[in-house]
């Protein structure tokens, strides 16, 4: 009779414990099936005798023998099918969190208990489905984190939020270290909390609207700036190439003018010194006939040829020639010098935008002269915005990143490279180069530091690379209500001014010149550093001593005065 062909799985004869296929399979009083060694192993390491599966508890140890039939069935099905393990898909491959209860390759797990503070796979999770014991328990989805959901104290569930200290406590917690706080349920404060994070997302979601919409004025205007400058460009190429060509063309006929003049000079010149080469060699024969004459004996041929030999000849117009000095006008001579100057003066000038609307495109002008009032400042206003990333926990941004306060209770910044973490000192985002920039600070409370730097500044430890003004890359003003200081690569200059809680910052990083200004109803120099700055600087701002110290970036329009 030909044997009975096996419509089943070998999945369907997997042991729950090692989750591979049953060997030596033995089956216990309550009916579920295992690998004898897998049973023995399990209950070799316990004092209590359970079905690994639905943990029915043996009051005495039940002896274990081989189920012939189903070892059978088994070999059968072996000889059926291919020799596979189970589907690779069920294991635990990267970035899954395992079964805590599989042996061997572990399968992946589809829960995590947060009673058992355990995750499952889906063969290991069936207790808690058909169990009494489990079904209480607290299924989520798998969750790598569970440690962290346990009291560390107590290592109980945190299941409280204490709000007076702002955290997740345990039940032990909650009688021990918190009796008198106030305390809610997670699900009440996760409501409270929520509402928080809908306005924050609200307040983000608008931040990110405003953003977008200056991202795109700003590629807009840089579009127009890029029509400009090629306009511009276009135009100055023209206006030069005319202008050298009417220089060229003023060069040579004002060349030839002069070689014409020269040439005209030089004709009457040469037909002079002929006539004065003539004269000279008649005057030359007269003088020898004279001295003949002066040293002959016979006086009567003396006196008849006195008279014909002591007559001079005439002289000539060619006596009054005069060498022509000036070959070019006075007037031709201001025109050029004037040309001259305009010309160095462009030649020397740096190239500067007027900043332009959010609908026009920049304006390219010549660099103008040093700004004296501060309205001539205010023309170079740079808005600043505090970068919280570099913030160390001591400081506080508030007013939009604009303000930022040293503060007794640290905050929970996150870790972060460009963070400080000794200085208490804070940088700003925008990166300035190539222009003129001028900015304005309120300061109140105790003594601030008001600065630059350059993007290499270190910013871990307590080193002086770290600190404003104190190494190469930096550059810096202390303000006290006593005094002022200035301070580069660790050489200090102090300054005796008035006090005045507003403080102007002028850098003009072509020329190289950074200036601090003590602003009230004039502008007076503080200080000013003269150097080459060769790489983008950005603003900074510490704190020296004393609580609630603040520093506010002012928002100035060329209309404030």
């Amino acid at each position: 009779m030909a044997e009975a062909q096996l419509f089943v799985s070998q999945d369907e004869f997997t042991c729950s414990v090692c989750l591979d296929t049953l060997t030596d399979p033995v089956t216990i009083l309550c009916g579920h099936s295992f690998c004898l060694k897998c049973l023995t192993d399990c209950w070799d390491q316990s004092q209590v005798f359970s079905c690994p599966q639905c943990r029915h508890t043996f009051t005495t140890r039940p002896e274990l023998n081989r189920n012939t039939l189903l070892n059978e069935v088994i070999k059968k099905l072996k000889k059926t099918t291919l020799s596979s393990p189970p589907p690779s898909k069920n294991y635990a491959g990267p970035g899954d969190l395992e079964c805590d209860f599989c042996t061997g390759k572990k399968f992946r797990a589809v829960k995590s208990c947060l009673t058992c503070m355990a995750s499952y796979c889906q063969t290991h999770l069936q207790p808690h489905y058909e169990g009494a014991a489990w079904k209480g328990h607290k299924l989520v989805d798998p969750d790598r984190n569970l440690k962290e959901k346990l009291c560390e104290k107590h290592q109980k569930s945190l299941e409280m939020f204490c709000k007076t200290d702002e955290t997740c406590i345990c039940l032990m917690c909650a009688v021990t270290g918190h009796k008198t706080h106030e305390m809610v349920e997670l699900e009440t404060e996760r409501e409270v909390k929520e509402k928080q994070l809908g306005a924050t997302l609200s307040d983000v979601k608008k931040g990110l609207e405003e953003r977008e919409k200056t991202l795109k004025e700003m590629r807009r205007a840089i579009e127009k700036m890029k029509i400009s400058v090629e306009r511009d460009m276009e135009e100055n190429e023209k206006s030069f190439t005319a202008l050298i060509r009417y220089i060229e063309e003023a060069h040579r006929k004002l060349t030839e003018r002069i070689r014409e003049q020269e040439k005209r000079e030089m004709e009457k010149a040469k037909g002079v010194m002929e006539q004065l080469e003539k004269e000279i060699e008649e005057l030359k024969r007269r003088e020898a006939e004279l001295k003949e004459l002066s040293e002959t004996k016979d006086h009567l041929h003396f006196l008849q040829t006195f008279l014909s030999r002591c007559v001079l000849p005439a002289d000539g117009d060619s006596l009054s020639f005069t060498v022509t000095a000036d070959f070019s006008s006075e007037d031709l001579r201001k025109e050029l010098s004037g040309l001259t100057k305009s010309l160095k003066r462009i030649s020397q000038g740096h190239i500067m935008t007027r900043t332009p609307s959010a609908h026009e495109a920049p304006v390219f002008t010549l660099q103008p002269p040093e700004p004296q009032s501060r309205d001539d400042f205010l023309k170079y206003f740079c808005p600043l915005t505090l970068d919280i990333n570099t913030a160390h926990r001591d400081l506080r941004l508030s007013e939009g990143n604009k303000k930022v306060t040293r503060e007794a209770t640290k905050m929970k910044y996150p870790d972060h490279p460009d963070r400080f973490d000794y200085w208490c000192q804070v940088m700003c985002r925008e990166a300035l180069t190539g222009t003129r920039c001028y900015w304005e600070v309120e300061c109140s409370g105790g003594d601030v530091v008001i600065g630059v730097a350059c993007k290499g500044l270190r910013r871990k430890g307590r080193g002086r690379e770290c600190s404003l003004g104190y190494n190469d890359k930096s550059w810096s003003l202390w303000c006290s209500h006593f005094l002022y200081s200035v301070r580069h690569d660790n050489k200090w200059t102090e300054i005796i001014a008035p006090y005045s809680p507003r403080i102007g910052v002028y850098l003009d990083w072509p020329a190289g010149c950074l200036s601090f200004y003590s602003v009230s109803h004039t502008m007076t120099l503080l200080h000013r550093f003269n150097t080459s700055f060769t790489e983008p600087l950005y603003p900074g701002f510490g704190f020296c001593f004393g609580l609630n110290s603040s520093v506010t970036i002012s928002h100035l329009t060329p209309c404030d005065h």
